[in-house]
């Protein structure tokens, strides 16, 4: 049943008495489907919108755990899900079916790369933005492009906070913004600029409300401009987007070179002390894997993953945790030298 088709429910009356959307505009919600990459400051505030708004599903993408320091601008999440080191896409789908248990929501335990974007985004009617790297950013603009998804692109760090919406075919997209040589990243990461939590509110708001201007059909409603803000210091700026640029190397030339990517290796995760890993060929058997690592430190296993605390108490595996996820991405935790984290993650995992 679409979220929007309860019988006797005045769940969204006060959303349907705002005519421009109105109970037409409802229904489309409740027969939409919303991707949401990443599910943490801006993913979480996102799905946490959508869902007591109606949209009948939210496929929630994210390859991260909960932890304490999440919790200061995530939303979803508790200190039940830190202390337990949940999958964030997990926890998030199993509150978001407490909010509202007419959404269908689906989790995925994943990094989005060149090799899962198809599977994990076909479907969807929007997209939106809820990543923390320009990797992934550039890759969801050119999956969004070559399969005529409109996405809406979302940043916070400090006080400091942009959005941007793009209509594949129509606008600018995010490579005529920002040129991959130029980077689209605020300067500052949230590691050593911090973040405010309503900063992050305040972009997810304005990403949810275009996101849900286009699944309503609303499309004369769009903000076709850049908008920033800095709330500290009540600074804020609507910048007119450029024209589509026909030499764009994504929407121009079409070369969507993101979508070719022949995966990702070892990556520093921004802000986290932490390295993440792809090695392995196929994914691995964690029960297994649980019964061999408990000889060498504290495991803790559920069915999407594995957190391993080495028993070492000097050198590289001092103060390192290393998470096993089912798909066969490692989390070495502790650490931002990618040597480091490979040697512990050969250590202990093995290829």
């Amino acid at each position: 049943m679409d979220a929007a088709a309860a019988p006797g429910s005045d769940r969204y009356s006060r959303q349907i008495l705002f005519a421009p959307l109105g109970g037409e505009g409802q229904r489309r919600l409740g027969a939409a489907r919303v991707g949401i990459v990443g599910c943490g400051a801006l993913g979480a505030a996102q799905a946490g919108l959508l869902a007591r708004a109606g949209v009948g599903r939210l496929r929630l993408i994210d390859r991260d755990v909960v932890e304490a320091s999440n919790l200061q601008r995530q939303a979803l999440y508790d200190e039940d899900d830190a202390r337990e080191h949940r999958p964030k896409a997990l926890a998030a789908q199993a509150r978001l079916a407490r909010v509202n248990s007419q959404v269908m929501v689906e989790a995925e335990v994943a990094d989005l790369t060149a090799a899962n974007a198809a599977s994990l985004l076909a479907g969807c009617d929007v997209l939106l933005d809820g990543t923390d790297n320009l990797e992934t950013r550039y890759l969801l603009n050119d999956f969004a492009l070559e399969r005529g998804v409109p996405w809406v692109y979302g940043a916070a760090v400090g006080a400091r906070g942009m959005t941007f919406t793009i209509l594949p075919g129509e606008t600018a997209c995010l490579a005529c913004l920002f040129p991959d040589a130029a980077g689209a990243e605020l300067l500052e990461t949230c590691d050593t600029a911090g973040v405010l939590g309503w900063v992050v509110e305040w972009v997810a708001a304005l990403q949810v409300s275009e996101c849900v201007k286009l699944l309503a059909g609303a499309r004369e409603a769009l903000r076709t401009s850049l908008l920033s803000a800095d709330l500290w210091a009540n600074q804020f700026r609507e910048l007119r987007a450029p024209a589509r640029d026909p030499e764009c190397r994504a929407c121009g030339r079409r070369d969507f070179v993101h979508l070719r990517g022949a995966g990702r290796g070892a990556v520093t995760l921004c802000g986290r002390n932490a390295v993440q890993i792809h090695e392995r060929r196929a994914p691995p058997d964690l029960a297994r894997l649980a019964e061999r690592l408990r000889a060498h430190g504290a495991v803790r296993a559920s069915a999407a993953a594995l957190r391993f605390t080495p028993a070492a108490a000097g050198g590289t595996a001092a103060g390192v945790t290393v998470t096993v996820f089912a798909d066969g991405r490692a989390l070495i935790q502790g650490t931002s030298d990618v040597a480091a984290a490979r040697s512990l993650y050969a250590r202990f995992i093995g290829a």
